[in-house]
């Protein structure tokens, strides 16, 4: 089992990372997808953002306040796409590392104990659930976007890598969409 802290050290660091691998990249890079009803490096960004205003703080303070009495908002996964318009990558990018270092201070502000993170909660799809699945869950869908951005810039060279596709494994993935 993955520590609180050591979770917590994953999401702090989640903002740099996406900094050095995107700021300044040309649109191409940044802004291709993989097709209709994908997402690009941009969009995987936009979508980050509203999952820290709408998805992981809001339910855990659910859980925290109302344990499984009442289940969790509906999230919508193209619900960035409104919040996104008219901004650049670099707003973008900006605003989720100021999002992230708010959520981080008052999540570290309630001082969870091991109860805590056993209280529950309920997702409407996947029923009970933990505060500690929750917060686990928050720092391996940052791993599952960053390891999706990669594979979508990846995509964007498979022709041009020629042969070496076949070296490739980022090329070859297509474990998830959107």
């Amino acid at each position: 089992m993955v520590s609180l802290d050591d979770t917590v050290v994953l999401l702090e660091r989640t903002p740099a990372a996406l900094d050095a691998l995107l700021r300044g990249l040309p649109d191409g890079l940044a802004m291709r997808n993989e097709g209709e009803k994908t997402w690009s490096a941009f969009d995987v960004v936009g979508h980050l953002i509203h999952c820290e205003v709408d998805d992981w703080m809001p339910r855990a303070r659910r859980i925290l306040a109302e344990g499984e009495s009442r289940p969790f908002d509906a999230f919508d996964r193209w619900g960035h796409v409104r919040m996104m318009e008219g901004k650049s990558l670099a707003e973008l990018l900006d605003g989720f590392a100021a999002r992230r270092a708010e959520n981080l201070k008052e999540l570290r502000g309630w001082n969870l104990s091991a109860e805590d993170l056993e209280r529950r909660g309920v997702h409407t799809v996947l029923g009970p659930v933990t505060l500690g699945h929750l917060l686990s869950a928050w720092a391996a869908h940052d791993l599952n976007h960053l390891h999706q951005m990669a594979r979508v810039m990846a995509h964007q060279y498979r022709e041009a890598v020629g042969p070496f596709v076949a070296f490739m494994g980022v090329m070859h993935c297509d474990a998830h969409g959107a």
